[in-house]
């Protein structure tokens, strides 16, 4: 069939993932051709010292996000979109949104930036002797139980923001395995939420008298290739407003931007990695045996089938960056110049291949929140230069860019350092890789291993999600019975797909040495979190 036909047929695939700042649609075939996308740019909001989205600007993202795509779908092929074969959700992983028997939200949705569950986070910590960050569903709940605050007692069911859209269009209170190892502890035998845990937490809340037991208020768990529900005519109604969306289209389990990460960059199996930078920047390894020791910088969760991963995830990459960027376009347009933010975004980047290695003395920290990795509850972005310091665009800007994945640097090392594991194959992708030759260049040196970026690493989660929902399709239909890894590598990828940059050594001493001074800066930049 060609694209129209495909669309016409309702053989087209769509997946929706909220990311940080954008909000993307992208509808697919079954070998995951892009034949649309729509998108929807938004912010979260700091409210009374909580990062947030408003509940109804979610809808509205979600809607216009659909919209857009409908609407290149009729420019691209002159097709009224009426039936789409199967659909997936996806977006920001863990976080909070608490709901009464009565599908009320319970208190604004509290998303994965917030570091306000220190407490809990570590007290969970050390009672399951396993590594529970703070942004972590479980997390929120249990400081929201410290807190003594009222709504705890009304809660009927909790999720990610993944799970509620997607009980939004199917009425199914479940999440992807991958997701919801951000909410509670997983057991990679079992496929489901750790029992001893789930034990363990019950014991630690007995004496507050809720009248809910933590399994029954955490969403179903199920695995990449199940059914997860079809959309149903209110769902149908809700996603798309001009009512001509057909209700019935299978829907994959929905998933976080970790396991979209992973499934876009076909790293699902053991020894394989991506990292993933954008808003933030995370990296994850499949996990070949166990870590040996329980690290604070260090979350174990899943891939979208279930298997042990081990992330080290930072809150703030690119922020910053674009936060500069900004500013060198009102540069330009005060001086009466046009305009081209991509022209801006590629010389900020490709001037920093000219810098000298080290930055000479010049430290950038990206920090627009907390950063647990180094202690950090919340954050001042900063640019500090020694007297001395060569203070260049260049070095300006491989400063940025360094202090983009510095934090992640400070993981990566424990992981690969101190447990000695081992990555076969690193992928990146994400905004911080667009321009070719310098994201990946940086990355490299961070990391001291190859990075390969594919050509499709600018559509990253969304993508992604998408391809999970061509799987459960293929399945559903009795079309594929075999493994993830199996279908990316056998329907989607090929071996030799992508650019691999090797480390330069340079770079990498480079690197290390800018990371000597970045280390102890970071006490500058406590003391100004602490005074401004």
């Amino acid at each position: 069939m060609t694209n129209k036909e495909i669309i016409e047929n309702g053989q087209a695939v769509v997946g929706i993932e909220f990311g940080s700042t954008r909000i993307k649609s992208v509808m697919i075939d079954d070998k995951g051709n892009i034949l649309a996308s729509g998108d929807f740019t938004w912010e979260n909001s700091l409210v009374d010292g909580i990062w947030t989205y408003d509940i109804e600007l979610i809808h509205k993202g979600l809607r216009e996000s659909y919209g857009n795509l409908v609407k290149d779908v009729n420019e691209k092929y002159g097709v009224t979109l009426k039936k789409i074969k199967s659909l997936g959700i996806s977006a920001m992983m863990h976080g909070y949104l608490a709901f009464d028997k009565d599908d009320n939200l319970l208190v604004p949705f509290r998303t994965w930036r917030n570091t306000i569950t220190g407490e809990a986070a570590g007290k969970l910590t050390d009672e399951f002797g396993f590594n529970i960050p703070e942004r972590w569903s479980i997390s929120h709940l249990y400081q929201a139980i410290l807190n003594k605050e009222a709504h705890v007692k009304d809660i009927a069911y909790f999720t990610t923001l993944a799970g509620y859209i997607h009980y939004k269009l199917t009425g199914k209170k479940v999440l992807g395995v991958g997701d919801a190892s951000g909410m509670f502890p997983i057991d990679s035998k079992t496929k489901n939420y750790n029992e001893d845990m789930l034990s363990k937490f019950r014991n630690m809340i007995s004496s507050e008298g809720f009248n809910w037991d933590i399994k029954d208020i955490l969403p179903e768990v199920l695995l990449a290739g199940d059914n997860a529900g079809t959309l149903t005519e209110s769902g149908a109604a809700f996603l798309d407003v001009t009512g001509n969306l057909e209700a019935g289209s299978l829907l994959a389990p929905p998933e976080g931007d970790a396991g979209t990460g992973m499934t876009a960059t076909g790293s699902v199996k053991v020894r394989t990695g991506n990292v993933s930078a954008g808003t933030s920047v995370f990296a994850m390894v499949v996990l070949e045996n166990p870590v040996k020791e329980l690290h604070r910088e260090i979350d174990i969760v899943t891939t979208p089938c279930g298997d042990d991963v081990a992330m080290v995830h930072c809150n703030n990459c690119t922020s910053d960056i674009n936060a500069w960027a900004g500013i060198f376009a009102g540069f330009l347009k005060a001086a009466g110049k046009e305009v081209d933010m991509n022209e801006v975004y590629t010389t900020m980047f490709k001037s920093a291949l000219d810098a000298d290695k080290n930055c000479s003395g010049v430290i950038s920290y990206n920090y627009f929140s907390g950063e647990q990795i180094t202690g950090l509850l919340s954050g001042r972005p900063m640019v500090v230069r020694k007297e001395n310091a060569n203070f260049s665009f260049e070095n300006f800007m491989r400063a940025n860019l360094y202090s983009a994945v510095a934090s992640l640097k400070i993981g990566l090392d424990i992981l690969t350092i101190d447990e000695g594991v081992t990555i076969d194959k690193m992928i990146g992708h994400g905004g911080f890789f667009k321009t070719p030759g310098v994201g990946n260049r940086i990355m490299a040196a961070a990391m001291n291993s190859a990075v390969t970026t594919l050509k499709t690493a600018g559509e990253g989660g969304p993508w992604g999600m998408a391809l999970l929902a061509a799987y459960s399709s293929l399945k559903e239909e009795g079309k594929f019975n075999g493994s993830l890894d199996e279908f990316l590598y056998g329907e989607i990828f090929s071996e030799g797909d992508g650019e691999t940059v090797e480390p330069d050594a340079a770079d990498v001493k480079g690197f290390n040495d800018f990371m000597k001074d970045y280390k102890a800066g970071i006490a500058v930049e406590k003391c100004a979190v602490d005074t401004l």
